[in-house]
């Protein structure tokens, strides 16, 4: 009995002097550490779900959603250039940039849910844009390598890219496969899987792309998110510069021309 004693004792000591080395500062940002987990998982499921319900519900629904985002996103984008620290003409400039970038982009957003269903808007048009940063994420992490841009974005790799390339290639090969989407082929043929992978790897490079400028223009304003209007997430541009990049090349090569018949 008294050899248990001794043990739980020493057990205790063991347990107490381990905490007294820990700071105060420490545990507090481990704990903060899981409770930012939680949010940010809490925050990813409450927008996806908000995205899904106005895409399913398309009309007006869908636009005021898409109007709401643009809103947002060219605030935060007005927030950014003032930190350039820009002469009156030149800020004048960059907004105006911001609004055609951002409003070509929503435009794009509209016309393909006014165009298809809303299954196809998701998993021909947006489902491509989130496997680039799925692909990407664990490609980077898995394989590392030389950097793309460290200096602008420095978590960014070669790797990370081929596997958002990789990632977005096989949604839209399942998509040709499958004949599903506007740009499938009515037959299976072998011109037709080349080209769901060239467009896979299109969409990661623009993706790729839109995250660089918007990481770009974080740090010429000196800020790490475009702002904090998503708890565990920052800014609504911070999760959307892939997609903006995407829809804003979209409506320049298909939208614009056929609006202007």
């Amino acid at each position: 009995m008294a050899d248990v004693e001794d043990r739980l004792e020493e057990i205790t000591r063991k347990a107490l002097e381990t905490a007294e080395k820990k700071s105060p500062g420490t545990v507090a940002r481990e704990a903060g550490g899981m409770s930012d987990l939680t949010v940010r998982l809490v925050s990813a499921i409450a927008m996806a779900g908000i995205a899904a319900i106005a895409l399913w519900l398309g009309s007006w629904f869908w636009i005021a959603f898409v109007v709401l985002l643009a809103g947002v996103v060219l605030w935060e984008w007005n927030n950014l250039v003032k930190g350039f620290d820009l002469s009156p003409t030149g800020e004048i400039l960059w907004l105006f940039g911001g609004a055609a970038y951002v409003c070509a982009a929503a435009l794009a957003m509209v016309q393909v849910r006014i165009s298809y269903g809303a299954l196809e808007v998701a998993l021909v048009f947006m489902l491509p844009i989130i496997a680039v940063d799925v692909g990407a994420y664990f490609a980077g992490r898995s394989i590392g390598g030389p950097k793309i841009a460290p200096s602008i974005s420095p978590s960014k790799t070669w790797a990370g890219l081929g596997g958002g390339a990789l990632a977005a290639g096989a949604v839209a090969l399942t998509m040709e496969i499958a004949g599903f989407g506007p740009a499938a082929s009515p037959e299976f043929s072998i011109v037709g899987i080349l080209l769901a992978i060239i467009a896979g790897a299109l969409i990661a490079v623009i993706a790729q792309a839109g995250d660089f400028f918007e990481s770009w223009m974080k740090r010429r304003a000196g800020v790490k998110d475009s702002s904090r209007l998503i708890p565990g997430h920052g800014g609504f541009f911070d999760r959307l510069d892939g997609f903006l990049a995407v829809f804003f090349v979209l409506f320049v090569v298909a939208v614009a021309p056929n609006l202007l018949g």
